[in-house]
């Protein structure tokens, strides 16, 4: 078992001691995080759903993001992953949303916001979402896309199990 794959048994494990369901809103990885929990056997009854919104139009209609954050921040910043991240809670009946927003390259970047930028959010229900992030170094658009589905993962698995 790969360390993603081990990673995503975890996170999974974890909702099911916590009784949650699992949502992710996703723009970078493109629907990575969702397909890496759904590729474990029995997966459905920890996961509700996920949020694939590459673009500002879909971050605004599927999970609420406000045109006023997009315009102020842009898509790839911790207001709008927070907005993320509490859209998929709200529109779900998960108990645990991961979201991620990020700069996969190989364009796209620059100078306030280089490749391998990636803003992570993570909301629960009765928690304030949080956001973390990080600069992943530029190793190629898959490197980047994988780091950021193995990094949502631990912060998951640490919001459930702490």
């Amino acid at each position: 078992m790969t360390e993603i794959a081990d990673l995503a048994n975890r996170f999974l494990q974890a909702c099911a001691a916590r009784k949650v369901l699992s949502a992710t809103a996703e723009s970078c990885t493109g629907g990575l995080i969702i397909a890496t929990l759904t590729d474990i056997p029995g997966s459905s009854s920890m996961v509700d759903r996920g949020f694939i919104t590459y673009s500002n139009e879909a971050k605004m209609e599927m999970l609420g993001v406000s045109k006023a954050t997009l315009d102020a921040h842009g898509a790839v910043s911790r207001q709008t992953v927070l907005e993320m991240a509490a859209g998929a809670l709200k529109n779900s009946r998960a108990g645990i949303a991961l979201a991620v927003t990020g700069i996969a390259g190989p364009d796209g970047g620059s100078a306030e916001k280089p490749v391998g930028l990636v803003w992570f959010g993570l909301a629960m229900t009765g928690h304030e979402p949080i956001a973390e992030k990080r600069i992943f170094e530029n190793n190629g658009r898959d490197f980047i896309r994988r780091q950021t589905v193995k990094v949502a993962l631990e912060m998951g698995i640490a919001a459930l199990e702490g």
